[in-house]
């Protein structure tokens, strides 16, 4: 089974997650969109495909701003990581 099947988004409106700014009526738009992934039983799963796929609008409760500094912050400590190793 694709954790897809399970996803809270799956019987809202797909524009709610494409949100057109990210302030004024897009902002509103957001916090519904990520309200609804709070709810959801796959986020975790929405998250790691979001961050992986590099995709547009919300996913995994999270904005295409949130994900990018998750993996900036995920690229600067990786070389940390491997010199600490070695």
């Amino acid at each position: 089974m694709n954790w897809r099947d399970d996803a809270a988004c799956r019987g809202e409106d797909p524009e709610l997650f494409f949100p057109i700014s990210s302030s004024g009526l897009g902002s509103a738009q957001i916090d519904a969109a990520k309200a609804v992934c709070l709810r959801c039983s796959v986020r975790a799963q929405c998250l790691d495909w979001a961050l992986g796929s590099r995709v547009e609008g919300i996913w995994g409760g999270t904005t295409e701003r949130e994900r990018r500094a998750m993996l900036r912050r995920d690229a600067e400590h990786l070389p940390a990581t491997r010199e600490a190793a070695a």
